[in-house]
């Protein structure tokens, strides 16, 4: 699902990212990406979503391979991903109905699926009485929830999920990982890039452990290892 063959990012500062990095990520798998900061997760997620291209190396993510992907055909690729930011992204002037709906509206999904599927994700991650709230009226965990129901809502192959938990509460940051460990026992690709030790020691998923751009660690139903 997710192959990464002798990756290099360096910047144009100078800055190394990421080093000979090989990895591959099987369909249905749950990892978590960990490191302290600096040590290339960001860059790594960035590539993923092609959002930069890596200096030398091939990337392949469902299919399309990265490192070679035209500019017309980029939209198209982040169609079949859902993601999940720190900072929710919400856009603030729309319903909770309405930011969910935005998904399917750019990809052009007729009004009488939006109807009916918008709800449905709403009622997963148990915001259906909130469907007319804007995100102002929401806590921080509603808001995630909202943002993750977006990121469902097209059915992806993949979530991509960056610091998920890194502006909720305990209770609030285990809801968000319930729900996406719940998504990946459907099928769904999972992985997300935190610094939250409790959960990624609690869920014993896969855990790649990255330190300044190199892959130091990659065990099944692993830990957070400290690097001090």
């Amino acid at each position: 699902m997710i192959t990464f063959e002798n990756v290099t990012m360096k910047y144009p500062t100078g800055t190394v990212a990421l080093k000979e990095v090989n990895l591959e990520i099987e369909k249905g798998e749950f990892v978590f990406i960990v490191g302290s900061s600096g040590s290339g997760k960001t860059t790594m997620m960035e590539l993923m979503l092609r959002e930069l291209k890596p200096t030398k190396g091939k990337i392949v993510v469902d299919g399309f391979n990265l490192s070679r992907i035209k500019k017309r055909h980029i939209p198209k690729f982040r169609r079949k991903l859902g993601v999940v930011f720190q900072n929710f992204r919400l856009l603030k002037d729309r319903t909770v109905y309405e930011n969910v709906a935005f998904a399917q509206r750019v990809i052009e999904t007729p009004s009488r699926y939006i109807r009916r599927q918008v709800p449905a994700m709403l009622t997963m991650v148990g915001l259906a009485d909130k469907y007319k709230a804007y995100p102002r009226e929401l806590s921080g965990g509603e808001q995630q929830r909202v943002a993750l129901a977006r990121a469902l809502v097209n059915k992806p192959d993949i979530i991509l999920a960056d610091e998920p938990t890194g502006n909720l509460d305990p209770k609030n940051s285990w809801d968000i990982m319930n729900l996406l460990d719940d998504i990946n026992s459907k099928g769904t690709t999972v992985v997300v890039v935190t610094h939250n030790k409790e959960i990624v020691n609690a869920m014993k998923k896969r855990v790649i452990t990255l330190k300044k751009g190199v892959i130091v660690s990659d065990v099944q139903k692993g830990g957070y290892i400290d690097e001090d």
